[in-house]
């Protein structure tokens, strides 16, 4: 179901029709309901910074396309368990780097190099918790942004948008946003630093804020 729809989503693109503009919790509710519409309409508002994020992970443009996949039918296949109150793109993000993640190490295992390095196997209770608890880091971190800092690294950090598209939309100079963004990502990597949770968790949050584990380079 998940792989036909994320097809159809895929073919209505190239129609090049604006879509409906609807509120993200909005989209969020009408998703739990099993509206496909609703997702369509999320998937032509995130597919390309989920691919992009994807890309900056793994590095090979095959393997994003196939992450992209993946993260939409999760989205589907987990549409109950969204919380509308909190952020679409966060919980996106969070999925897409676990994803790609798994891909990677899935290569490393294959390269008999690190054969002993086993990623949590698919939909594990401790996927569940760590997604959870990421996502729980990030809200509660852009909970204490301003407004206007918060949209800000929404529109520029999950949405993908450039300085000028974010300052277009927001109606105030692309100074204004490199200068608003630049305070909510000093602001997001201060809450990560002194949150509780485990490194792991926090890896995540680190990359979304522009810092790539040594990992990954």
């Amino acid at each position: 179901m998940g792989v036909r729809i994320i097809a159809n989503c895929q073919k209505s693109m190239s129609s090049l029709l604006p879509i409906a503009c609807h509120t993200e919790k909005e989209l969020a509710r009408r998703l739990i309901t099993g509206d496909k519409e609703a997702f369509n309409e999320i998937y032509q508002k995130y597919f390309h910074p989920v691919y992009c994020n994807a890309l900056k992970i793994t590095r090979e443009t095959a393997v994003a396309e196939d992450v992209l996949q993946e993260v939409f039918i999760t989205l589907w296949e987990k549409r109950a368990t969204i919380d509308p109150e909190n952020s679409m793109a966060g919980w996106l993000f969070i999925i897409c780097y676990h994803k790609s993640v798994n891909i990677l190490r899935k290569k490393l295992r294959e390269s008999l190099l690190y054969k002993d390095l086993r990623p949590p196997e698919e939909n594990s209770m401790e996927d569940e918790i760590k997604y959870g608890t990421q996502w729980k880091i990030l809200e509660n971190a852009l909970s204490c942004l301003s407004p206007q800092r918060r949209r800000v690294f929404e529109l520029c950090k999950l949405q993908g948008k450039t300085y000028e598209e974010a300052a277009m939309e927001l109606r105030i100079s692309k100074y204004t946003v490199k200068e608003y963004l630049s305070a909510a990502v000093a602001s997001i990597k201060e809450y990560s630093l002194h949150h509780p949770g485990s490194t792991a968790a926090l890896i995540p949050i680190a990359l979304l804020c522009g810092e790539i584990p040594h990992f990954f380079q």
